[in-house]
């Protein structure tokens, strides 16, 4: 009888644990890919999920008023794409780095908080999204007071790029492509993804679109 009963349970057991294989099997990403188009209510991504970040991403920055502050905002991992996430970022010099900009759409509370969407975030060194990106940013909010922009962010990464060991894969490079709607004519700064050595206007290069 206990022999039995021992039997019975080893069975119930098997199913409800391939049950919960099966469930769990079925949540997961069958192949990380390399690009996945996403268009939001504030900018246009292409991203790479085995990089664990964005390719490319545009935005368009117009004079918009400012109507919400960050506080305690952080980023959140959008459902549907295999992104980056917290522990990519821990205790190293890579920054939570915006593509569109946080101040750039601080008109309302949704908008603010869909710049802090894992899609919109790079693995970016902390002095250059501190430094001269940053000032590069706050001038194309001068700028657009003027005309619209359309802004393009490419990443590049070299063959010996550095791969983190949560997965993230860390740019060589970042690339603004600014167009001037107005005036018809594009502004191209390349940043290599390291502590500045010059400002953000030596960082201009000619691109031909």
């Amino acid at each position: 009888m206990k022999k039995l009963s021992l039997i019975k349970m080893l069975l119930i057991s098997f199913i409800l644990f391939g049950c919960e294989v099966e469930s769990f099997a079925q949540t997961q990403p069958t192949e990380l890919r390399e690009e996945v188009y996403v268009e939001t209510s504030i900018f246009k991504v292409w991203y790479n999920e085995v990089y664990e970040q964005p390719t490319k991403l545009v935005y368009t920055s117009t004079n918009r008023p400012k109507n919400a502050d960050r506080g305690s905002m952080d980023f959140w991992v959008p459902e549907g794409v295999h992104t980056s996430d917290k522990h990519d970022y821990y205790r190293n010099i890579y920054d939570k780095g915006h593509l569109a900009p946080a101040a750039t759409y601080s008109d309302s509370k949704e908008n603010l908080k869909a710049t802090f969407s894992y899609l919109n975030c790079a693995l970016q060194d902390q002095y250059m999204n501190r430094g001269e990106w940053r000032l590069l940013e706050e001038k194309e909010r001068v700028w657009d007071d003027e005309q619209n922009l359309t802004v393009t962010v490419e990443l590049v990464w070299d063959d010996d790029h550095l791969v983190l060991p949560t997965g993230g894969h860390v740019p060589s490079d970042m690339i603004k492509h600014i167009y001037f709607e107005k005036d018809g004519v594009w502004r191209c700064f390349e940043f290599e993804n390291i502590k500045p050595t010059k400002g953000w206007e030596e960082h201009e290069v000619k691109h031909q679109h």
